[in-house]
């Protein structure tokens, strides 16, 4: 892990070289997207150091990496540059063999891949739901259609009868979905829940994973910085 957790961003020095025999991954505390990739390199064991980006006052030289400016970021020790979530984690699960996330069998590989397509759907109604409610608008309809997707998914778990979505123990789509579902106390939505029984029971062996208790922040801390986030003055650094 890097010395010190807090953000760089413009005038900032860079980063020496990636160290020989680690992976650097540059995140955002509390990106769900970065998550994602914190949460694979945590399950797999991999060695890697963390820069956290300030994401309103980019470093030049981070832009420099990756254009977009976006986190996740990784960087190995010949400076090849990985970005985008889904594609840095499968890159992981590939370059690391040793804990497979990804299932070998190119149907059920597929079927992950289907699933976190449907998933990207999902993802939207947890900025657009508290955006509505923060401009006092009536939310119901937005909830209403959150719920029917979260259907979607807990009838795969009853059709599948396994406690997660690739088997009876974690695998890579489980990964990828739960940093939304971590977050929903923050953004009092887990009464969405209620109706879905067998997804609301997936959130429960999660929060059991050593991963995921790894990787987590508590929901006053989440509190705290989503409410610096709507403010427009984002707090990349609350609780260092």
């Amino acid at each position: 892990m890097a010395a010190s957790q807090k953000c760089l961003g413009k005038g900032s020095p860079a980063p020496g070289p990636v160290p020989k025999d680690h992976i650097r991954l540059y995140s955002m505390r509390f990106c769900p997207f970065a998550q994602r990739t914190r949460l694979v390199l945590n399950a797999k064991g991999i060695k890697h150091d963390i820069v956290n980006i300030n994401l309103k006052n980019k470093p030049d030289w981070f832009l420099e990496k990756n254009p977009l400016g976006l986190v996740p970021t990784l960087e190995t020790p010949s400076g090849q540059v990985i970005y985008e979530s889904p594609i840095t984690c499968e890159y992981l699960d590939e370059v690391y063999p040793e804990k497979k996330l990804l299932p070998s069998d190119p149907f059920e590989r597929a079927q992950q891949k289907m699933l976190l397509e449907l998933f990207s759907k999902v993802t939207p109604y947890f900025y657009k739901i508290p955006v509505g409610q923060s401009k006092g608008e009536d939310v119901s309809s937005l909830e209403a259609e959150l719920k029917e997707k979260f259907a979607q998914f807990n009838e795969t778990l009853v059709n599948k009868k396994t406690k997660f979505f690739g088997g009876d123990s974690i695998t890579m789509i489980d990964y990828m979905m739960w940093p939304w579902f971590e977050r929903m106390e923050m953004i009092d939505l887990k009464h969405c829940l209620d109706d879905t029984p067998r997804l609301k029971k997936w959130t429960e062996h999660m929060l059991e994973d050593p991963t995921v208790k790894a990787t987590m922040f508590s929901t006053d801390t989440y509190k705290v910085f989503y409410k610096s986030y709507m403010e427009g003055n984002p707090n990349y650094d609350y609780g260092l």
